[in-house]
């Protein structure tokens, strides 16, 4: 049986590396999903939703249990694993788990803008955190990441509007609020939940609750 040492390549990234490959990697893979939530039927987007959890979340557990195949998949994962993920679940497990949840129980205009704050607003927090972060807040999570995922993610709720021609008269305002809801589902950890399981459960509950309050609902029927 492999060894424990021999499991634990000394090159993979730490959290608090900034490790472009892992981030190119999430905003690639999350918008290439939202793309093909937009595009697809919704039943055909579930399906393939549904297939890619089948497949990896899994092996994900399974690679724990066999050494070998942790071995496998730590260096045919190498460039977008992180050192923690040699003996945890790798964060596209959680990623797919609460997007999957996300797209069970939430509006389809919510998942779309989910899937958005989840590709860009946590890896564009995580990169001014750790090259500007000066000013902790929770653990590693800093002001400076907050700020950036808060223009992240009011930017894109205001295109996302714009594009749409959704709450045009308000879109200023509706789209402020919603950039503070991506940033404390960024911000804030749920104990020691994987923040790609929390990000998109806590976006989602907080975009439904907005868009009711000004409502949206009533607008796109």
């Amino acid at each position: 049986m492999l060894t424990e040492e021999f499991l634990r390549p000394v090159d993979l990234k730490k959290r608090s590396d900034i490790h472009y490959a892992r981030k190119i990697w999430h905003m690639s893979a999350v918008f290439t999903m939202f793309l093909g939530y937009i595009f697809m039927p919704p039943a055909l987007s579930m399906t393939v939703l549904v297939v890619a959890w089948v497949l990896f979340v899994p092996f994900d557990f399974l690679r724990h249990k066999y050494p070998a195949l942790n071995d496998w998949a730590i260096h045919a994962f190498k460039p977008i694993m992180r050192q923690s993920e040699i003996k945890k679940l790798a964060g596209t497990t959680y990623l797919l788990t609460g997007v999957l949840i996300v797209d069970v129980i939430f509006p389809r205009p919510v998942v779309a803008l989910t899937l958005l704050f989840l590709a860009f607003a946590d890896p564009i927090a995580s990169y001014f955190g750790i090259l500007y972060g000066k000013d902790k807040i929770f653990g590693h999570k800093s002001m400076q990441g907050f700020m950036a995922a808060f223009f992240v993610c009011t930017g894109l709720t205001f295109l996302f509007l714009l594009y749409h021609n959704y709450l045009i008269d308000r879109i200023v305002i509706v789209s402020l609020f919603a950039g503070l809801v991506g940033a404390f589902a960024e911000l804030i950890p749920i104990g020691k939940l994987d923040d790609n399981l929390t990000l998109p459960l806590m976006s989602a509950t907080g975009l439904t609750i907005l868009f009711y309050f000004f409502g949206f609902f009533a607008v796109v029927g």
